[in-house]
């Protein structure tokens, strides 16, 4: 493997790290901490702060991390460990890709951050805050955003459902990644195929000239 190969899948994976400090600095900072003596006290939960207006708001709100929030015992320990799970997945799949097209390991290292980051809030928020057990942390969310207000089956939304960094990085992943769908490898491809080439350069490796084979012999 060339050292510029090699260089660019460490470069994808860098970047994800950077992103997952981003997303976790931005929360602690909004739920604040008590830490080596140091305490910032951030923002108690429903506090919100306009920072253009009503169109972006700095609105702190908490969700157990289930679809519609909603939550259910263990159903919370299996989403947690899908989290990280799918994170090695996706760590796996972007070191098997890095011949493949940059848009596609730049979308596959978007998703691999927003699981990452948000797997931390799930599994450690609650002890590291002393308000659950491992694994039964709440994701911080404080992004919200302005829509048109929108009527759906009877309930009324008025803005866009308060999220943080990590999921950014899931949703623009996936849009990246259906744009680009043509071009993402799938499991078959990332097998090293022997080539004609190849072949006749493991036979001459492996070839033995009748003087080789009679001193052998003797």
């Amino acid at each position: 493997m060339s050292e510029n190969v090699k260089n660019s899948s460490r470069g994808y994976f860098l970047f994800a790290f950077g992103l997952i400090l981003l997303d976790q600095a931005t929360k602690i900072a909004v739920k604040g901490f008590n830490l080596f003596g140091f305490q910032h006290e951030g923002m108690f939960v429903g506090q919100s702060y306009p920072i253009l207006g009503d169109t972006l708001r700095l609105t702190f709100v908490e969700n157990p991390g289930m679809a519609f929030g909603v939550s259910f015992g263990w159903g919370k320990v299996f989403l947690t460990l899908f989290s990280l799970v799918a994170g090695i997945g996706l760590a796996w799949y972007l070191s098997k890709i890095r011949n493949h097209s940059k848009w596609v390991q730049f979308g596959i290292t978007l998703l691999l951050a927003g699981a990452l980051g948000n797997f931390i809030d799930r599994a450690f928020y609650g002890v590291f805050y002393n308000e659950g057990a491992l694994f039964y942390g709440l994701v911080v969310d404080f992004i919200q955003v302005d829509i048109p207000d929108v009527n759906w089956f009877g309930q009324v939304y008025t803005h866009w459902p308060v999220f943080n960094v990590a999921d950014s990085c899931v949703s623009c992943g996936m849009v990246l990644l259906l744009i680009m769908n043509k071009k993402i490898p799938m499991l078959a491809d990332l097998s090293p195929k022997i080539t004609p080439e190849t072949s006749n350069e493991n036979s001459e490796v492996t070839a033995e000239t009748p003087a080789e084979k009679q001193t052998l012999l003797e």
